[in-house]
Formats: structure tokens, C-alpha cells, sequence
């Protein structure tokens, strides 16, 4: 949380809209106009997961003042305008997202799948090691058969893979491993297909990607040589992009499908620098404000848009040359901290 009151950012599967949740509540934006969608007076709101552009979402109380249990999912309807489902857990939600047939539900050591809408209903648990930040997510494209999911896995640095397409009570599906880094996994991201998987560290100098299908490292992306938090990974809409913010204030685009497009390493031609040889650098980057958290997110296969935690806005286009050009700068929200709490 900051100045502005914002405790967190997230955007909805089709990432035409985004969900800022604040000491005082809920806001809910549209991105292309930008413009306040929504506003709802919750308390506390630590994160929202919206349900692709439709009136349903999931809330998770927090901040300093929350009027709900930090341990229990609320299911909201907009239409409504009341909490219409929810679901207890035994200790504080970390993360929650839903799919028009699923809430996973991740704590701090395991993942909750269960049915939905009507009835809830518990299919199966998974555990992790120990995920503070609830890392998980699902693939949304709602055409596919698959419903794969990603999360940190038992062993440090290790992510397991799953097709919960088909789970119940009595499934024994194991998960598919894939030791991904020598860290701590922070950061992970699913294109829509959920056909390629993109992780990160602790250190968050490197970004690979995975194919979910053969359980193989496609390409291994360098955000840059100093460690860093990375705070978003986000595929374009036809996997053909990856775009990556951290604290050193710059957003990252790289090229998947075309990855000749990447910068390559002027230290290419000294053996010693290898680990530099093998990744690839950044096709565009540009900068919001350092050490702010922010997301980002393809509003189309050459623009991007960052969302922070500074009430900012910013949208980019970028060309195959590596040009980046700004396109919008707004401020989306002013200081909220003199709302009723």
C-alpha cells in the first residue's frame, strides 16, 4: 500500500479492465476509454479477481481497517449489489481466481480447487511449500478444452503444471514438475492457452519460458544484470510477445515468436560471459516510476499498459525496431486516504 491508499492492482482475464483495491474499498476500471467503471465501499480490500467482464468477482479483505475475515473469499454480484457466496478457509487467503467453472483458493502452503458457481463444492487440494504470496494461476482462454494451472511447487525453485479441466473428489491427477530455477519462484505467468508457462526468481534477472505441453524450457529472457522484484509477466494475446515490471522502473517487452527481434549481448563474442550469451534481452522497454509497483498488460499485439500503485497510468506503443512510443499518461486515481474507512 501507498500514499494513494492502493493496497493492490489486478487485472481481469481479458485485461480490458482492471480492479484497484484500496484502504477503503473497491474500484473497478475500464481500460480503453479509461474510465471508473464501478466503486464499492467495502472496507479494506487487499486483492480482487474479476470474472472475465462480467458483474461476478472475488474479494479478499486486508489493509489496515478490513471489515471481513482476511480468511475467507467473498463472491460479489454487481448486478445484485450484494456478497452472494463465500467460502471460509482455516487461515489467511492468499490469492484467489476464479474461471466460469472454478475458485482456486491458495494459503500459505496449498491450493483449493473447488466448483462454481452453484453448489460450491470442494474437488481437491494441492500443497506447496510455503507461498506467502499466493503464486498461482490458470489459463482463460474459455474455447479451450484444457484448464491448466501453475504453481509453486515442493521443492524450492521447482513450479508443478496441472490440467484441471476434468478433476472430482476422487481424481489422483499428479502434477507435472518442472525445476525452473535455483530461487525461490516469485513471479509466474500463463499466455490464455495455458500452452506456454513464464517464471521467475527471487534474484529476477531471468524470465524462461516453458511449453506446458513437453515440459520444455523454450527460451530464457534477461530482464537485466542487478537483482529485482519483479512485480507482473504477462503474455500477449497470441503468445507472440512477454511483457515483465520490476522496481528498477522499467517495463520490459520481449519477442517469443520472432525472438531474432531480441537484443543479443555485446559481450556475445567473450566465452566468459556466457550466461549472458545464451539469454535474450528486452525488443522495447520504457519507464514509470521506480520502486512502485505496477502491472502490465497487451491492450494489442503493439501496445502495452502499466497500471501503478501511484495512481498512474501509461500506455505505450512499440515497433519490431525496438522503438517505444508514449500514448497516454493519466492519473486514474488521486489520494483516496480521506474516504470513509
Amino acid at each position: 500500500m501507498n500514499k494513494k491508499g492502493i493496497i493492490s492492482l489486478s487485472f481481469n482475464q481479458d485485461q480490458n479492465n482492471f480492479a484497484c483495491c484500496t484502504e477503503a474499498g473497491l474500484r473497478i476500471y475500464n481500460v480503453e476509454p479509461l474510465t471508473l467503471k464501478e466503486k464499492f465501499d467495502f472496507g479494506g480490500v487487499a486483492q480482487c479477481e474479476m470474472l472475465y467482464s462480467t458483474n461476478v468477482f472475488a474479494i479478499i479483505a486486508g489493509g489496515r481497517y478490513p471489515k471481513y475475515s482476511q480468511n475467507t473469499v467473498l463472491i460479489h454480484d454487481a448486478i445484485s449489489k450484494k456478497f452472494v457466496m463465500e467460502i471460509n478457509c482455516s487461515s489467511a487467503v492468499k490469492a484467489v481466481r476464479l474461471r466460469r467453472n472454478k475458485i482456486i483458493v491458495a494459503t500459505q502452503s496449498q491450493i483449493d480447487l473447488f466448483s462454481f458457481p452453484t453448489p460450491i463444492s470442494h474437488i481437491m487440494k494441492l500443497e506447496t511449500r510455503p507461498n506467502p504470496m499466493g503464486l498461482c494461476e490458470v489459463s482463460s482462454l474459455e474455447t479451450s478444452e484444457k484448464q491448466v494451472i501453475v504453481y509453486p511447487g515442493n521443492k524450492i525453485g521447482s513450479i508443478h503444471i496441472m490440467d484441471v479441466s476434468n478433476l472430482n473428489e476422487a481424481s489422483s491427477s499428479a502434477p507435472v514438475i518442472l525445476n525452473a530455477h535455483q530461487g525461490e519462484i516469485t513471479c509466474l505467468a500463463l499466455n490464455k492457452q495455458g500452452t506456454l508457462v513464464a517464471s521467475a526468481s527471487s534474484k529476477g534477472t531471468l524470465i524462461r519460458i516453458w511449453d506446458t505441453i513437453r515440459k520444455t524450457k523454450v527460451v530464457e529472457l534477461r530482464r537485466g544484470s542487478d537483482p529485482a522484484t519483479l512485480y507482473c509477466l504477462n503474455f500477449s494475446p497470441d503468445s507472440e510477445f512477454l511483457c515483465c515490471s520490476s522496481d528498477k522502473g522499467t517495463v520490459h517487452i520481449f519477442a517469443l515468436k520472432d525472438s531474432d527481434l531480441n537484443r543479443k549481448s555485446s559481450l556475445s563474442t567473450l566465452s566468459f560471459f556466457s550466461s549472458y550469451v545464451e539469454s535474450q534481452w528486452a525488443l522495447a522497454t520504457f519507464t514509470v516510476p521506480p520502486e512502485i509497483a505496477c502491472i502490465c498488460a497487451f491492450l494489442s499485439s503493439n501496445t502495452v499498459i502499466a497500471v501503478c500503485l501511484d495512481g498512474t497510468f501509461h500506455k505505450y506503443t512499440f515497433l519490431r525496431d525496438g522503438n517505444c512510443r508514449r500514448r497516454t499518461y493519466s492519473i486514474f486515481l488521486h489520494d483516496c486516504e480521506d474516504e470513509d474507512i
